[in-house]
């Protein structure tokens, strides 16, 4: 379906690793701001979780572009 919208899998290996930099940049803009250590690391895991997701659908969309 991803395929059928136009997002090709370099699409979505751009969004993984557009992910661990927006994890990280939240995860120090969190640290420099009145938060507590621990929400800032919860911010950071959050966003982290985004790039394996990204990345997984990437490779099963690279499959498909191969048929």
């Amino acid at each position: 379906m991803l395929g059928k919208w136009g997002v090709r899998s370099s699409h979505l290996y751009s969004a993984g690793l557009l992910a661990v930099g927006l994890s990280f940049g939240s995860w120090l803009l969190s640290r420099t701001s009145k938060d507590s250590k621990a929400q800032s690391d919860r911010w950071g895991l959050f966003i982290g979780e985004w790039a394996p997701t990204l990345i997984a659908l990437g490779i099963a969309l690279k499959h498909e572009e191969k048929k």
